[in-house]
Parts: structure tokens; C-alpha cells; sequence
């Protein structure tokens, strides 16, 4: 038996439905291509040639794009006041956050201590080691300082256990308990990984210190790892210092590390802390700035014109301390991590410093750049590009290519001039500071205590 059909006029109003359905979407306003956006012709300056090539990837998604002068002047603009996921070009609002508060000086510190007594003819620390400190930039190569040190006291075993404060952290990890079997693992050179071996030798080598290789560093504890407080009566040790906060801040910024953003973030009082200095500090709109996360993971809020205000201010900070974006943010084609293999090219090489920010499935795919690129006459322009829901190798290639446009427009691109120095070295300026070792007295000076 057949089946019936629907009448013709069935058919004609379904047509027409549609057909009105689609009226309505191409009369909505889609996100436009990102190529679509060019340099501010009236703000170019005189004697200047816009370039008006159509070669940039075509890329389809949200975007907001601000480009300004040093002094203030609009080049470019796009959506500025609309709210984007700046993805982790939200470390530059902690970068702030961190240097006013803490001042480029700082150094993060871990404390190690001890209830025993010392035989020295043994080497055997008679009681337990304890570890405090939230130094988020510890690893492999300064628990083998540690050990050195220890073995220079005269330290070879310690017979009862090794107790890290809950904050403690070792090798990016989060857990207190995995970063103090870390450090147990890694004082013990019978227990040391061959990972920990080479940071420890590439950090010498690139010091220049071939005396601390001359010897293996070994500090074996018996007992086992536990997660707690020092003891009332322990007594200090030595303190363990990081590199300056610039130096770390260089290393957190070139690779994006979520993980040391986080942790430097809980020290300023978590996201909503970071959140209000941003908006105290530059006269951000609350509207225009909402964090969930300083490390950029998440949903975080950030419109252009407050990206840029929050660069500004950055950029600002640093000027205080006779200090420059290069001394703490990626360089393009240079630095490695995230910049590393963009703006490569013999003329673009070391034109832009600037924070990328990824997130791959987050609202439909975000990506931003935010920073400043230099052209042929010497000009300094700031920029922060932002985009959404889409392909978000797209959209680098798009920031990239305006990045390239706004440069050609004015002349071509000029370097910063920046001499790149090994990253491993800025976390090797590290510094410790012995407690009175014969006696292991605590420091009376300062009243150190273990917290």
C-alpha cells in the first residue's frame, strides 16, 4: 500500500518558513571575519602607506582588537567594551598585582629545620628534618643545593623524618605529600632520578660552577615523609630563597605556567583579591574585569580597553624600577615557550613582547595576545587582541597578521634590542642563608620560627 503525500501547499508553507528563517539570520549581526580589521587610517601619521592586503587567514569568531599609542592615541579598535575570556593574558593583571605588592625584589622562601642534635663524627642528624615554605618555583636542582648545604654542615643522615608544611611544593606539583617524596628522592643520591641529575648539572653548567660537580651531594633520611607542622622547638637551619620575583615572573610569563600563577596568586589572596587591586589600582569598571582564576583557566571576564589599561599599568610598574616588558614577559622569536615560534622572521624578530593566552574548548575556543610591537621609526605601539569561539590556531595567525599589518602600515617592524639570557640561570639566582650550623641555634636575630 502506498504511503500518502502531503499536499503541495504543505510543502510551499515549509519553503516559506524556511526561507524567512533564513532572511532572519543574515540580517543578524554575525561575528565578522578577523581580517576585517585595519589600522585607523587618520591615525597613522603622515608620510605612511596602509597596507591593504587581503593574504591574512580568514577566520571566523568574536573579536575585540585595541591598538594605541604610548600616548594614548587610537590606531585601531574593535569591540573594545565588550567582555572576552582573556584566556592566560590574565597573568599580566598578576604580574601587576604581584610587583606592587611584592616589589621586583622579593624572593619566596623555604625554611629547613631540625629537633635533633648533630654527631659530627657520623654525620648523623639525630631526630627529624622540616621543611616549610610555599616557593613555587623549587625544583630538582635546588633540593640537590639543599643537600650540598646540608652535607656542608656536616649533615649526612637524618634518622628520623622528613615533615613539609602543607604549602610546600616541589617541581610544579600541587600535593604536599608528592613534592616531599620529591625532595626525599632527590637529597638521597642513591634515590636521585636521572632527571634530577641533569637539571642539577645543566644549572651548573650554565653558571659556570664545575667545582659543585666535582662532588654528588647526598643527604639520606630513614624515617618517612609526612605532611604537617614544624615542631614548637625545632630550630632553623638554613632559608632557602628563590630568584628575584622579576626572574620568576620571566619564566612564569615565557611558558604560561598555570601552576606558579596559581600559587603566587594564593599568596595575594586568590582571584577575587588579584581582581579588586586591578580595579583599585587602574579605575577599571568592576563590569570590565572579572576573574574566576589568575592563571587565565576557566571563565575569566576582560574586556580590550581593560586588557589594555591592565598592560598599561604593567608597563608602568616596571618603569618604576627602571625595569622593561622584556625583563618579565616573553620577546617574539626569541625567548622560548609560547612567543617562541611567532614573529620569526629576520625583520619581525624581537619586535613584540607580549602574553599569549589559549584556551582550546572553553567558550567555543578563546585565544588572546596582549602586548606592545615596535615599527622602523622606533615607534612603541600597545595592543591587546582578543577572540572567541572559533579556531584558535586561526586566530593566532590572525593576531599575528595584524600585529604584521599595523607594522607595515607605519614603516615595517624594528627589534627591541633585547639580549636574551638563559632561562635556567634567572631561577638559579637563588640564595640561602645559614642559621648558626655548630649549634643550630634558631635565628634570635630576626626571631624566625617555624610557622
Amino acid at each position: 500500500m502506498r504511503k500518502k503525500t502531503a499536499p503541495p501547499k504543505f510543502f510551499l508553507s515549509v519553503l516559506l518558513l524556511l526561507l524567512c528563517a533564513a532572511l532572519s539570520i543574515a540580517q543578524s549581526p554575525l561575528p565578522q571575519p578577523a581580517t576585517s580589521t585595519k589600522p585607523d587610517a587618520s591615525a597613522a601619521g603622515p608620510g605612511t602607506q596602509q597596507t591593504e592586503s587581503n593574504d591574512g587567514p580568514l577566520v571566523y569568531g568574536l573579536q575585540g582588537v585595541l591598538i594605541e599609542t604610548v600616548e594614548g592615541k587610537t590606531v585601531s579598535a574593535q569591540a573594545i567594551d565588550q567582555p572576552f575570556n582573556p584566556a592566560s593574558s590574565v597573568k599580566l593583571g598578576l604580574a601587576l598585582v604581584a610587583l606592587h605588592t611584592f616589589g621586583p625584589q622579593y624572593r619566596f622562601t623555604n625554611g629547613f629545620w631540625t629537633d635533633g642534635t648533630l654527631n659530627k663524627t657520623t654525620g648523623e642528624l639525630t631526630g627529624n628534618l622540616y621543611v616549610t615554605g610555599r616557593d613555587p618555583s623549587f625544583h630538582y636542582e635546588h633540593g640537590v643545593m639543599i643537600a650540598r648545604q646540608l652535607n656542608n654542615f656536616g649533615i649526612r643522615t637524618v634518622t628520623g623524618d622528613m615533615i613539609v608544611a602543607p604549602g610546600f611544593t616541589m617541581n610544579f606539583s600541587a600535593s604536599a605529600r608528592r613534592s616531599g617524596e620529591l625532595l626525599y628522592d632527590t637529597l638521597d643520591a642513591s634515590r636521585r632520578s636521572g632527571e634530577a641529575m641533569r637539571a642539577w648539572v645543566y644549572e651548573r653548567m650554565a653558571l659556570g660552577d664545575q667545582a659543585s660537580l666535582q662532588t654528588v651531594p647526598s643527604v639520606t633520611v630513614m624515617g618517612e615523609v609526612i605532611v604537617g607542622p614544624a615542631a614548637p622547638e625545632a630550630k632553623l637551619l638554613l632559608t632557602h630563597n628563590s630568584s628575584k620575583l622579576t626572574d620568576v615572573l620571566k619564566v612564569l610569563l615565557c611558558y604560561s605556567n598555570n601552576f606558579m600563577a596559581e600559587r603566587i596568586g594564593d599568596g595575594l589572596g586568590g582571584a577575587a583579591a588579584v581582581e579588586r587591586q586591578i580595579v583599585t589600582l587602574l579605575g577599571i569598571p568592576e563590569s570590565e574585569v572579572q576573574l574566576s582564576s589568575v592563571s587565565g583557566l576557566g571563565i575569566n571576564r576582560v574586556t580590550p580597553r581593560a586588557m589594555l589599561k591592565i598592560f598599561r599599568g604593567l608597563r608602568n610598574e616596571l618603569q618604576k624600577h627602571k625595569l622593561t616588558p622584556a625583563d618579565i614577559m616573553p620577546v617574539a622569536g626569541i625567548d622560548p615557550g609560547t612567543l617562541e615560534e611567532r614573529f620569526t622572521g629576520p625583520a619581525w624578530e624581537g619586535s613584540v613582547i607580549a602574553k599569549t593566552g589559549t584556551l582550546i574548548r572553553t567558550d567555543g575556543g578563546a585565544s588572546s595576545l596582549v602586548g606592545q610591537m615596535k615599527t622602523a621609526s622606533g615607534e612603541v605601539l600597545l595592543f591587546a587582541i582578543m577572540n572567541q569561539r572559533g579556531n584558535v590556531s586561526r586566530f593566532r595567525q590572525n593576531q599575528d597578521y595584524l600585529v604584521m599589518q599595523v607594522q607595515n602600515s607605519r614603516g615595517g617592524p624594528k627589534s627591541f634590542g633585547y639580549k636574551p639570557r638563559v632561562l635556567a640561570m634567572k631561577l638559579a639566582d637563588t640564595q640561602s642563608v645559614s642559621a648558626s650550623a655548630n649549634e643550630f641555634e634558631p635565628n634570635l636575630k630576626t626571631g624566625t620560627s617555624p610557622p
